[in-house]
């Protein structure tokens, strides 16, 4: 069972959305607030896999709470929502950890499938579309490029160049004629010589230092 907290400032939109999760028999609502302060609270009392949180609420905004939640030992998955596409709070969200954001009205089927590929670790969710919301609010400057970088092998490099460009593990398959078992498990070892967390923070890994 994957549980799931809503932080969210309307209550109208947290109970369509817990109606929506908690029909589906592997997905359970587990708490709820209405700011970003008591979402804190609630996650961590409640200790939920995946946070659907608001960008924009009263007392603590969702960016700030993102921020205290995944500065956590044991952090949930955040995912957070908005009403824009190109949003610069959720560009700062995702620097700062955030598995990705969803669109408030993303159809229902579409939410569903995101919390569950967040849970399992892919983190995949609209990495093309992080990607733009990059390329939109990316700083000026990058960071100088680390070392660990020089770390990949030529393979590696080729495949993480086309991960921060948003491209899927099939999408890749196809370009470089691998399976895609194979590519699943060069973006693994990609990920663990980089030290990031999943695809999404691959893409700003990319942008913050000059590799796309």
């Amino acid at each position: 069972m994957i549980r799931v907290v809503l932080v969210d400032d309307q209550a109208l939109f947290r109970a369509g959305i817990r109606m929506l999760i908690d029909s589906q028999p592997d997905l359970e609502v587990v708490g709820e607030a209405a700011d970003g302060a008591q979402g804190v609270e609630v996650v961590r009392r409640a200790r939920p896999d995946v946070v659907l949180m608001d960008i924009r609420m009263p007392v603590l905004d969702g960016l700030a709470a993102a921020v205290a939640l995944l500065a956590d030992a044991d952090p949930p998955k955040v995912v957070m929502l908005t009403t824009f596409d190109l949003d610069e709070a959720a560009a700062r969200a995702i620097r700062g950890g955030a598995s990705g954001f969803l669109l408030k009205d993303a159809d229902p089927e579409f939410l569903l499938a995101a919390i569950r590929t967040v849970h399992a670790g892919s983190a995949v969710i609209a990495a093309s579309a992080t990607r733009e919301l990059f390329a939109h609010f990316a700083d000026a400057a990058p960071h100088p490029i680390p070392a660990v970088y020089a770390t990949l092998t030529d393979r590696e490099r080729e495949i993480f160049a086309l991960a921060a460009r948003g491209l899927s593990n099939a999408e890749i398959a196809a370009r470089e004629f691998l399976s895609e078992a194979t590519v699943k498990t060069h973006i693994s070892r990609i990920l663990t010589k980089l030290g990031v967390r999943d695809r999404v923070q691959l893409v700003v890994f990319a942008f913050e230092h000059g590799l796309t």
